[in-house]
């Protein structure tokens, strides 16, 4: 996760779906020992408790490996379907409705009725170059995608409120390989250092060691490649995709531990700027906050209240999602909730203009015994 003209969506070819959503059942992901001397006895003294999981764990495991399937799908068409020359609009709509169709809750699907039941989990990113994060276009954005460009796609799919969130960056420019290369590693190396009682910094510190061993040539200039040190990973929670515990990128002192059977998204973010991002731009992501609220005070605003209440709860939604529901005069509704911290908004964070940045992501569970990079492909 980020006025009103309708957006005509980009139509998925029946031949890159397939519409029955019952015939998706998620394989596992990749299993990875726990390489920590601390953590070796568990593979055996753990066994018995991992083998008597609850139901209801078996279940959540179960919904994160359909939603990371739908994933691995959607990615795969809107990889081979993306080129310079497409507008941000095209790309996003090529995603969410996949993963609406995948998930039955587009027009004709059977959880249409339930769009809370599983679904897209948060706005597709497709941030651009020195914009890290956060970005998806609002209607009436008519920006393309160049050549020249570096383009962060941040999609998520949830099943019953467990989210897989999962990003990689594309490219189309050679130069830029080595920016990308960095990143990538850097995740890898997040993925193999996680596991239960390793400390949040000790994560991050060995990223940055990585992230900060490349450099990379663009348009003449060497840059090395730095983390960008106030982005992060995330835990996450059910209907909650910041879960409160967060994944360093650089050695930050924070000697909280993961624990057992958490839900973690690593995520890295490389760049060629000053590695620190803000907020800037025009805000399209926004999420109702958790916890109770004060009535709002506009009619408008409650009427908005409840449609986000019906259709996404605590799930993340951008004003795109509010057009399609035919809420298309809710920009003043939505920023009165904001006012009265009901909703929070969640606007574009960028480095400095020139430079570039890179993202990859994956989520993973700490089971007792191996961690499952659940949302793991062929691709990446």
């Amino acid at each position: 996760m980020v006025a009103e003209a309708k957006i005509d969506e980009a139509v998925v070819e029946p031949a890159d779906v397939v519409p029955v959503v019952e015939d998706i059942e998620g394989n596992e992901g990749e299993w990875v020992e726990y390489h920590q001397d601390f953590n070796l006895n568990r593979v055996t003294d753990e066994e018995k408790r991992y083998l008597e999981r609850s139901e209801e764990y078996e279940q959540r495991c179960n919904d994160m490996r359909k939603g990371a399937e739908i994933h691995r799908r959607v990615r795969k068409n809107v990889m081979n379907k993306i080129k310079p020359g497409m507008t941000l609009t095209e790309i996003v709509n090529i995603v969410e409705d996949g993963t609406r169709k995948f998930t039955g809750t587009d027009a004709n699907g059977d959880h249409v009725d339930r769009p809370k039941s599983q679904g897209v989990a948060f706005p597709t990113g497709v941030s651009l170059n020195h914009c890290a994060a956060h970005f998806t276009p609002n209607a009436g954005d008519k920006t393309v995608l160049q050549y020249e460009d570096v383009m962060k796609l941040d999609f998520g799919v949830h099943v019953n409120g467990y989210i897989i969130d999962s990003a990689f960056t594309v490219t189309f420019d050679p130069q830029y390989d080595n920016l990308l290369a960095a990143v990538k590693e850097a995740t890898n190396t997040g993925i193999k250092e996680a596991g239960i009682d390793v400390r949040l910094t000790d994560i991050g510190e060995a990223i940055q060691e990585v992230m900060e061993s490349y450099e990379v040539e663009i348009n003449g200039k060497t840059h090395q490649v730095k983390p960008c040190r106030n982005l992060c990973g995330h835990n996450i929670g059910p209907y909650s995709i910041h879960g409160g515990k967060s994944v360093p990128i650089v050695k930050n002192g924070d000697n909280t531990k993961m624990e057992e059977n958490e839900h973690f998204a690593i995520e890295t973010f490389g760049s060629t700027g000053r590695g620190y991002v803000v907020q800037e731009g025009e805000c399209s992501h926004y999420a109702k906050k958790l916890g109770s609220h004060p009535t709002p005070s506009l009619s408008g605003a409650k009427s908005l209240l409840k449609v986000i209440d019906e259709n996404f709860g605590t799930i993340p939604f951008c004003r795109r999602y509010l057009d399609r529901l035919g809420e298309d005069k809710h920009l003043y509704a939505l920023n009165s909730l904001v006012k009265q911290g009901i909703v929070e908004d969640y606007p574009p964070l960028n480095d400095i203009k020139g430079s570039y940045t890179a993202q990859f992501e994956h989520t993973l569970i700490l089971h007792p015994h191996k961690k499952e990079i659940v949302s793991r492909g062929d691709d990446y």
